[in-house]
């Protein structure tokens, strides 16, 4: 973006300031959950935007490395674990009153106290006040994890602020309508979809654009299959209120769960920290971390439906695992890490599975009609024919990789080929590949590949 653009942005940026109106319009939800992480997109706007003491200088497009490198101080730690105290003139080392409050941005603490508390009565959120308040704004704004930062950026995308090109950000020329002072496009207009969970940025804009009525109909109907019968919806909205509950809570509390395992045929308990809901596949879980149903990972999503009883515990409970005690209070998982995870990292959403990489054939005429220009994960891309032998060499194992390579000489250059990392064993992306069959076919893993053909001959005998 040459300079004199950037010119145009700082003073559009003026009006811009972190009031609460604003914050309002960067969170797009919930503003007591998601107050942080807006004061922090604010301050990456103003090191994209801002004038000379506020912007980092980059090139665009840029990538996250970059932005960090040119942010913070050179001993800023480039590692996952959030960054402690290291250097006083870090950006990481500024608290959120240091931020907001600042003498350039002419927003007073008081007006903003009291501003923040307006909200409550006109959006009925109960925002945090007194002492939590307090702890937040004395909270250091940017020690959060890498993946938060990249979540920020992405964020950052799906509102307008930049245009993404896989790993790289390029700013705007023009930027999005956002409130200021004053303005018509004030907050305190609620929106229309008040209540609604994040959707996929395309399905968002469709529902902004109909979700009033046309010409005296409505005009935008959401078809969303739910396989929890009638007589358990009482109890998942009873768990989703405990749940709103307890994350209310500072600090949020473990909990010990009775779940009827589907896979044990039992129910079992599990000592679990909770970090948020998700609908996913047709029904509604609680993605966690902790004991699983088989004690076999730190990590599982429980189907809501399926649990029992939700108990509160206390992190000084001696019941609880050695492992998740040691998360507590600085390397507990964010909904933010579950999104990067899920949507990022590799495909599926048990998060807490082991990624692996998937390789697959798409007969052409089937993957020009129903896979091309088709989005299924970020990691999910084509591939040249020629490039698959080097990637089976690599990552297949020994005893299998002679045998794969002969399969891929007897299969066609001409048909379409794609690469994603998958998490090894996850039922809905199973459920995916074995709804492509005959047409897609797995190349590797050895053992998903293997298992399928076991499916496929079993299959056989019903219908020959």
């Amino acid at each position: 973006m040459s300079e004199a653009n950037i010119r145009v942005k700082i003073a559009e940026l003026k009006e811009a300031r972190p009031q609460v109106e604003f914050l309002q319009w960067l969170a797009r939800g919930s503003l007591k959950q998601n107050l942080l992480r807006a004061i922090r997109l604010w301050v990456w706007l103003h090191s994209l935007y801002g004038d000379e003491r506020d912007r980092v200088w980059l090139n665009d497009p840029f990538t996250y490395a970059e932005w960090r490198d040119a942010f913070f101080s050179p001993t800023h730690p480039k590692g996952e674990a959030i960054p402690n105290l290291h250097d006083p003139n870090c950006a990481c080392a500024k608290t959120t009153a240091e931020w907001i409050f600042q003498p350039r941005t002419g927003v007073l603490e008081p007006e903003w106290r009291s501003t923040l508390q307006q909200h409550n009565a006109i959006f009925h959120d109960t925002l945090i006040s007194g002492q939590p308040l307090d702890a937040l704004l004395h909270s250091r704004t940017l020690a959060v994890t890498r993946r938060s930062l990249l979540t920020d950026l992405q964020i950052l995308a799906e509102q307008g602020w930049l245009q993404r090109q896989n790993q790289h950000y390029q700013r705007v020329s023009t930027l999005p309508n956002f409130p200021t002072s004053g303005s018509s496009d004030s907050i305190y207009t609620k929106p229309n979809l008040d209540g609604l969970p994040p959707l996929n940025l395309d399905l968002n804009e469709i529902a902004q654009n109909l979700s009033q009525p046309i010409g005296g109909f409505r005009r935008f109907f959401l078809g969303v299959d739910y396989i929890i019968s009638s007589t358990n919806q009482d109890r998942v909205e009873d768990w989703q209120h405990q749940l709103k509950h307890l994350w209310q809570q500072t600090p949020v509390p473990p909990v010990k769960l009775i779940y009827h395992s589907a896979k044990l045929g039992v129910s079992v308990n599990c000592i679990v920290y909770p970090i948020c809901i998700y609908y996913m596949q047709r029904a509604v879980y609680l993605c966690t971390v902790g004991q699983d149903p088989e004690q076999k990972r730190e990590g599982y999503n429980f189907r809501l439906d399926k649990i029992e009883q939700i108990v509160p515990l206390d992190w000084n409970n001696p019941d609880i695992p050695t492992s998740l005690r040691q998360r507590y209070p600085h390397h507990l998982p964010t909904p933010d890490d579950i999104e990067v995870e899920i949507n990022q990292n590799a495909w599926g959403f048990d998060f807490y599975l082991p990624s692996c990489l998937l390789l697959l054939r798409f007969e052409r005429n089937f993957h020009d009609r129903y896979i091309k220009d088709t989005f299924r994960h970020e990691t999910f891309e084509p591939i040249p024919y020629q490039k698959l032998q080097q990637l089976i060499q690599k990552y297949a194992p020994k005893p299998h990789q002679q045998t794969l390579l002969t399969i891929l000489k007897s299969r066609s250059p001409q048909d379409a080929y794609y690469k994603a990392w998958y998490r090894e064993g996850d039922t809905n992306i199973g459920l995916r590949l074995r709804a492509w069959r005959p047409k897609g076919e797995v190349i590797m893993p050895w053992e998903l590949r293997q298992e399928i053909a076991r499916e496929v001959a079993e299959e056989f005998k019903n219908y020959h």
